[in-house]
Parts: C-alpha cells; sequence; structure tokens
C-alpha cells in the first residue's frame, strides 16, 4: 500500500558542474526512476546557511511522494541519490551538494513516541554533536526550520505532526518572525 511521504531537498555546493537548483531538480527526477510516485513540489527557496557559518546560502525545496515501500527503504533510496550528487558527510549541518531528509513518512512515529519526542527536547549544543543511529519520524527538527516548513507550506500546509499537533501552517507561524529573514522563492 502506498504511503504519503514528505521530504526536504537541499543544497549550498555544486556538483559535477551543476548547480544547486539543478542538483535539487535532478534528484527529483531520480526519485521517480527509482521507484517513487512524486506528489506535489514547492517551489525554491534561496534560504540563509544554517548554522551561519555552513557556507553559502542554501537552494531548499520539498516534495510529497507515494511510495510502497518501508520508510526505510525509501531513506536508503534518498541517501544512494545524494551520493550520486558527490555528497560526503564530513561535519554535521556542514555545506553539502545535496542534503534529502525524510520529514514524514504518513503519519507514522519511529522507532517510538518516547525517542522522537527526546530527540526533539535535544538542547540545541547537543543537536550539533549527536546523531540518531535509527531513522526518526517526523524529522525531530521539522518544526524548528523555516527552511523546512516554508517549502513545506507550499504543498502540505494542512499536513498535521503526529506529535505535535499543529499543522505545518501553525507550526511555521510559532517561529519567530526572524526566523524568516533571507529566506525567499526563486
Amino acid at each position: 500500500m502506498d504511503q504519503v511521504c514528505y521530504v526536504a531537498l537541499g543544497s549550498n555546493l555544486p556538483s559535477q558542474d551543476r548547480a544547486s537548483v539543478e542538483l535539487c531538480a535532478s534528484a527529483l527526477c531520480r526519485m521517480t526512476h527509482q521507484g517513487a510516485r512524486l506528489l506535489a513540489v514547492s517551489r525554491f527557496y534561496s534560504t540563509p546557511a544554517y548554522p551561519t557559518d555552513a557556507g553559502p546560502d542554501f537552494v531548499n525545496a520539498a516534495c510529497s511522494l507515494s511510495w510502497d515501500g518501508s520508510p526505510d527503504a525509501l531513506l536508503a533510496m534518498l541517501h544512494d541519490i545524494e551520493q550520486s550528487a558527490a555528497r560526503t558527510r564530513t561535519r554535521r549541518w556542514g555545506a553539502r551538494t545535496l542534503d534529502l531528509d525524510l520529514l514524514a513518512f504518513d503519519n507514522k512515529v519511529m522507532p517510538s513516541e518516547a525517542v522522537v519526542r527526546d530527540w526533539i527536547d535535544l538542547p540545541l549544543e547537543d543537536q550539533r554533536t549527536q546523531t540518531p543511529d535509527t531513522l526518526l519520524l517526523p524529522h525531530p527538527r521539522l518544526q524548528d526550520r523555516a527552511f523546512v516548513l516554508a517549502p513545506l507550506r507550499d504543498i502540505a500546509p494542512h499536513w498535521r505532526h503526529p506529535l505535535l499537533g499543529q499543522t505545518v501552517t501553525e507550526m511555521l507561524d510559532a517561529l519567530p518572525p526572524e526566523a524568516m529573514d533571507g529566506i525567499q522563492a526563486l
């Protein structure tokens, strides 16, 4: 049975003579060639690098897709697409050629509500150094990041976070106004 999934796309480094917009567009094509059915794609946005020392500005977008496999199989496919764009993981939250984050898989909470809540509540200083060893759904940082929520609002404004109970629009509106500074549609 197909599940509706949400994926965030980001890039702030060129790869193989392709600019960030091209890398994100190519990733969308590759998803469809590897078994996902693309349902919707947001506008592409220019967003300041996060954290501020993570290199040049990013191109960010979001998509929804239909997937008939497991969440782990989808994540593996996304990692394969990142590798095809020469993605390296040398520094947490560093500059990257392509970043594909699985934000949500229908309304699944994985591996458990308690584990995901622990990661949602993790202090910022620990977020910079700790990496989960398993897939967390929904993504534990999505409610904190305007550069994820703004594109996601384009395609799923009414999707409701299964743990927080807020829609994408409500989560974006709950951020401080300065969270949208520098974020603009391309």
